[in-house]
C-alpha cells in the first residue's frame, strides 16, 4: 500500500496503481474477471518487490550495496515488456528484408465491440486472419503487386484514453515472391493496394467467417454492421532498417499505457495523458481508481492468445521462400540495397530507444529499459554479490 497521499508526478508507475486500488477492484468485480486479469494484477502488484526475488549487486565507485529485484514478465506489465525486447528480437533475424515496407491498420465498427468482448479469442483471432487474408489477395492480383508479401501482424485494443477499441496494425513487405517462386516483385513506389477495396474485403470476409464457423453468434450481431464502410488504411512506412526499427517499437512491443504516461495518483484518483492525434497535441484525464483500473484490465489478452502473428513469405512453413526472397533482393540490385542490421545491432538499437527517457526524452511512449545502476551515485560499475532466485516460473 502507498504510504504517501499523493505520489510525485516524476517516477509514477502502473504497479503503484494497482497497489493501491487493485485490491478493492479485485473484491468488487470478483465474478467479472478473466484469470489473465488476475494474474496481471497479482504479477503487477509484485512487479519489482521482494516477492519477485532479487540480486544484490555492490556499487564499484562509492562502494554502496543494494538490491535489484526481478520483474514480473507479465506481457501487459509496461515496465517488464521493454525486457523481453532482446529474447524476442533474437527470432525475428527472417523479417529482415532489405526493402521497402508498408504499415495498414483494419478496424471493426463499433456495433461489434460488444461480440469482440463476449468471444475474444475468436473474436481477435478471426480478425487478425482475415486482415491478412485479405492483404494476400489483393496482393496476389497482377494489378496491385503479383506476388506474396510477408506480413507481421500485431493486435491492438485500446486508443489513447485506454477505450476499447479493437483494430489490427500490419507490417507488409514493399514487395513479395511470384507465383513461380523465381522473382521478387516490387511495390510500385508508395503504392501497394487499394484501400477501399481491402476495407470491402476484410468485411465481407469477416461476415462470412462468423456466419460459417459460428452461427448462432453470427445471429446476434447487427445487421447493420455489414452495411457501413469499415476503416482501414495503407501507406508507405520506408526502407529496410528503418521501418523495421520504428514498427517494431512503436507496435510490437507497446502495451496499453506506459509508466512514463501516467502522471499522478491520490488516494482516490489517477492522473494520465494521451496523444490527441486530431490535434496533434497532449491531453490530460483524470479517472476513479477503479475505472482506470477496469480500462487498463480490458486490455489484458487471454491466456494463451497471440497479439503477433506471421502470415504470408513471413509464416513459419514458408521459411524457404523467405530465404529466396533475400536472396533474390541482393542479386537483383546488389548495390542498392541497405546492408540488413544483423540481431546483435538490431537489439542495440531498439535498446537506445528505450534510453532516451534517460537522457531527457519527452516521448511518453517509449518506456525505459530496466538496467541495474547504483541508487546512491548513479553509477551503472556495479557487482553481483549474491542472488535470491524468483518463485517458480514466470509467464
Amino acid at each position: 500500500m502507498v504510504e504517501s497521499s499523493i505520489l510525485p508526478k516524476r517516477g509514477v508507475e502502473l504497479a503503484d496503481v494497482v497497489r493501491r486500488f487493485g485490491p478493492k477492484y479485485t473484491t468488487q468485480y470478483a465474478g467479472r474477471m478473466m484469470p489473465s486479469q488476475r494474474r496481471a494484477l497479482a504479477d503487477i502488484g509484485a512487479c519489482s518487490t521482494e516477492a519477485m526475488g532479487g540480486r544484490r549487486y555492490r556499487c564499484d565507485d562509492c562502494q554502496e550495496s543494494f538490491w535489484h529485484y526481478h520483474g514480473c514478465r507479465n506481457r501487459a506489465c509496461p515496465k517488464c515488456q521493454g525486457k523481453r525486447t532482446e529474447e524476442w528480437l533474437r527470432q525475428r533475424q527472417a523479417e529482415l528484408l532489405p526493402c521497402s515496407y508498408f504499415h495498414a491498420v483494419t478496424t471493426v465498427p463499433s456495433e461489434l465491440r460488444d461480440a469482440f468482448r463476449r468471444d475474444q479469442k475468436f473474436m481477435y483471432g478471426l480478425l487478425m486472419r482475415v486482415s491478412a487474408e485479405a492483404v494476400k489477395e489483393l496482393c496476389a492480383k497482377k494489378r496491385h503487386l503479383g506476388g506474396l508479401p510477408g506480413i507481421l501482424s500485431v493486435l491492438h485494443t485500446w486508443n489513447g484514453q485506454l477505450g476499447y477499441h479493437p483494430h489490427v496494425h500490419m507490417l507488409i513487405t514493399g514487395g513479395g515472391i511470384s507465383p513461380d517462386g523465381q522473382h521478387w516483385e516490387p511495390a510500385r513506389n508508395e503504392y501497394l493496394l487499394p484501400v477501399a477495396v481491402l476495407s470491402k474485403k476484410v468485411a465481407a470476409k469477416f461476415r462470412d467467417a462468423v456466419r460459417t464457423e459460428q452461427p448462432e453468434l453470427f445471429k446476434t450481431l447487427p445487421t447493420g454492421t455489414w452495411k457501413r464502410q469499415w476503416v482501414s488504411f495503407v501507406k508507405h512506412y520506408g526502407h529496410g532498417n528503418g521501418a523495421v526499427l520504428n514498427y517494431l517499437s512503436r507496435y510490437v512491443l507497446r502495451v496499453a499505457i506506459t509508466n512514463a504516461r501516467i502522471l499522478a495518483v491520490d488516494q482516490t484518483h489517477v492522473t494520465f495523458r494521451w496523444k490527441d492525434h486530431g490535434s496533434d497535441s497532449w491531453q490530460t484525464t483524470r479517472l476513479e481508481g477503479l475505472e482506470f483500473l477496469r480500462r487498463f484490465l480490458q486490455h489484458v489478452l487471454p491466456q494463451g492468445f497471440h497479439k503477433v502473428r506471421y502470415y504470408g513469405l513471413w509464416h513459419h512453413s514458408r521459411r524457404n521462400l523467405a530465404s529466396r526472397a533475400w536472396l533474390l533482393l541482393v542479386l537483383e540490385q546488389p548495390t542498392a540495397l541497405e546492408r540488413p542490421m544483423k540481431i546483435p545491432e538490431l537489439i542495440e538499437a531498439v535498446g537506445q530507444l528505450t534510453l532516451f527517457a534517460e537522457s531527457g526524452n519527452t516521448d511518453p511512449d517509449i518506456e525505459v529499459v530496466d538496467r541495474p545502476c547504483c541508487p546512491h551515485c548513479g553509477s551503472r560499475q556495479i557487482t553481483l554479490l549474491a542472488e535470491w532466485p524468483p518463485p517458480g516460473s514466470f509467464r
